[in-house]
């Protein structure tokens, strides 16, 4: 007998935090997109940018929807692409916000599967059988040092440059997106967000919430008041997405 078609169920949450004055995060999520955006650049541009971002997401979310279509990666790659001539559209109109940016972490459901892509340091994450696993890879400067053995990752957790961006969607240059499938099976569990939540909370903390507690909408809740817990210096803002059968 063939397994029946997987099914996805998530929630959102996003809060300023602690000590921002301003949310310079924005997400999408349907049925098909989620997605996580981190801006940067000043309260103002920080919020456009990820807003630009999220606008063509959306309008990914838009066409897939129209034309009865399933994203892939070629065409999140594509997404990406629009984002960033959508953010250098918007310096170009108004000089302040030259050398703003953001992150983007994207997923998009197929039925089956997970297309992702990825700019940035917000995360992915993927809990299977009680085992947390990152998925996405931060592009910086912490992370290089890591990758080559002159820092642990428990280092990198307080290193005071964690947040130094290698790549991100700017208004200016081509995006560098990572592009990957996730094999994914009934019972997953997929947390996306934004470094306000990452930077503060520990892998052990985020897999005891995301194990213990079911339904994704109390969970969100619980990952924000996690980070809030911890001070809350930035954002914080999450996505968990459960997998059934």
């Amino acid at each position: 007998m063939e397994p029946g078609p997987l099914t996805i169920s998530y929630a959102v949450a996003s809060d300023v935090g602690q000590r921002r004055e301003a949310n310079e995060d924005s997400v999408y999520t349907s049925p098909r997109l989620l997605a996580v955006a981190d801006g940067m650049g000043g309260h103002v541009a920080g919020e456009v940018a990820s807003s630009g971002a999220v606008a063509a997401i959306a309008a990914l979310d838009e066409r897939l929807e129209a034309e009865s279509a399933k994203a892939d990666v070629e065409a999140l790659a594509e997404a990406v692409s629009d984002a960033g001539r959508r953010l250098r559209a918007l310096v170009e109109e108004d000089s302040r916000l030259q050398g703003m940016g953001t992150t983007l972490t994207v997923l998009a459901w197929d039925g089956a599967s997970f297309a992702v892509a990825h700019v940035g340091d917000s995360r992915a994450y993927r809990l299977r059988e009680g085992e947390l696993v990152q998925v996405t890879r931060d592009h910086t400067v912490v992370q290089e040092l890591v990758d080559q053995g002159r820092i642990s990752p428990e280092m990198a957790m307080s290193h005071p440059q964690r947040s130094v961006l290698t790549r991100a969607l700017q208004g200016a240059g081509e995006p560098e997106p990572d592009l990957f499938v996730l094999d994914t099976r009934a019972g997953d569990r997929y947390l996306i967000c934004s470094d306000g939540l990452s930077d503060v909370a520990t892998p052990e903390q985020l897999t005891e919430v995301l194990t213990a507690v079911t339904d994704p909408e109390e969970a969100v809740q619980r990952l924000v008041e996690l980070a809030n817990a911890g001070g809350g210096p930035d954002n914080i803002s999450c996505i968990v997405a459960d997998v059934a059968a």
